[in-house]
């Protein structure tokens, strides 16, 4: 089925839809992952966005219940150069396309991604519309050009739960609301293991997993969940996640944050990573194009390792904005400068803008779990 791929600064591109007739519109972005394709589709931090994949031959180990990594598909359209609907892995349950179709996401292919990635590369992420029932070019683009800037919307609302759960045994497990309040209570094994309370900004599942294997305890909780409710779960740490979009409008999750700071560790990840920079008085700004892939190089200045990441923002905090004498510059991205993590050198907290748990991806900065298992540990002393 022929489709149009129009963006706001007029270009546009033909390709053909291969989960049926549909149109959407979002923020078009690119991922360089050679694999990991439905973890890109369940991530929550691409709320609002039309992914392009670089890697041209997508489909040919079709999808499982496994590697998911929240709830439902998040993108808002899912765009490849060359589907593949057969299959073969020992894995797979079904085809890509029926996945997509099942959730009413537009998947397109015969589109030429490398086109599209130097344009967006070079003029920047921009708003554009995907259309199978309109074929005027230029009415394609005018809808593009009424789509919202994802400068200044708060995307987290759309995807942060609205209940609170535990993480157990690689599962939410929803609280029961008649039964259980959110105070020092909540703990079910608090003598055995430290509790952590998880701000859910559109967290990933296997941050979650990290988590968990680290032994904790976790409840993962709403964005807009109050200081004071935190301070009278009494946990142990708190861990800020991922999620999309713009960090200014969050403003409820930075004042949360403000009157935490000195409260209890905190470990602050992508998004998290951002609001943190915000509520210790840092500015953030709109990347060109985001960094979005699995194979973004980071130097850890503190040890002076390079490792390679897995990346998935286009906002980043500036790094000038955040300089102190409190404030440690520990990482940053070694294509750009741009900052990619920090700590506070009186209060327990520190930071990264990346994706330590990878999924897809690399494991080489996985040891920050450990980091901040270590950071409890020593505040509990």
């Amino acid at each position: 089925m022929k489709a149009i791929l129009a963006l706001e600064d007029g270009r546009t591109f033909p390709c053909q839809s291969f989960t049926g007739p549909g149109e959407t519109g979002g923020e078009v972005v690119f991922n360089t992952s050679m694999t990991g394709y439905q973890e890109v589709l369940t991530d929550p931090s691409y709320s609002g966005q039309m992914v392009t994949m670089t890697y041209p031959l997508i489909g040919n180990y079709g999808v499982n219940p496994e590697d998911i990594e929240s709830d439902k598909i998040q993108v808002s359209a899912f765009l490849v150069r060359e589907y593949q609907g057969f299959p073969s892995n020992f894995r797979s349950v079904s085809p890509l396309a029926d996945y997509l179709q099942a959730q009413g996401i537009l998947g397109v292919e015969e589109l030429d991604t490398r086109a599209l990635t130097r344009h967006i590369r070079d003029a920047g992420a921009m708003r554009a519309f995907i259309s199978t029932q309109d074929p005027d070019p230029s009415s394609c683009v005018e809808q593009a050009r009424e789509i919202p800037s994802m400068v200044g919307q708060d995307l987290v609302k759309n995807v942060t739960t609205h209940v609170p759960y535990y993480w157990r045994n690689g599962k939410p497990v929803f609280f029961d609301s008649k039964n259980i309040s959110l105070d020092r209570n909540v703990w079910k094994s608090k003598r055995e293991k430290y509790s952590v309370v998880a701000f859910d900004y559109g967290v990933k599942y296997n941050i979650l997993r990290c988590l968990e294997s680290q032994g904790f305890e976790i409840v993962v909780v709403p964005a807009a969940t109050e200081a004071d409710t935190i301070k009278a779960m009494e946990p142990d740490g708190i861990f800020l996640s991922n999620g999309p979009g713009d960090p200014e409008p969050v403003t409820y999750a930075i004042e949360s944050i403000k009157k935490l700071l000195d409260y209890a560790p905190l470990f602050g990840i992508c998004l998290g990573h951002q609001l943190l920079g915000l509520a210790l008085g840092g500015k953030t700004f709109k990347l060109k194009f985001g960094h979005r892939g699995a194979n973004q190089p980071v130097k850890n200045l503190l040890t002076g390792r390079i490792e390679i990441t897995s990346q998935n923002h286009g906002f980043a905090v500036d790094t000038d904005s955040l300089k102190g004498e409190n404030i440690e510059i520990t990482h940053i991205n070694l294509n750009d400068n741009t900052l990619e993590g920090f700590r506070h050198k009186e209060y327990p907290i520190f930071t990264a803008q990346y994706h330590p748990e990878a999924s897809p991806g690399p494991h080489d900065a996985k040891y920050l779990f450990d980091e901040f298992k270590a950071m409890i540990k020593k505040k509990k002393k």
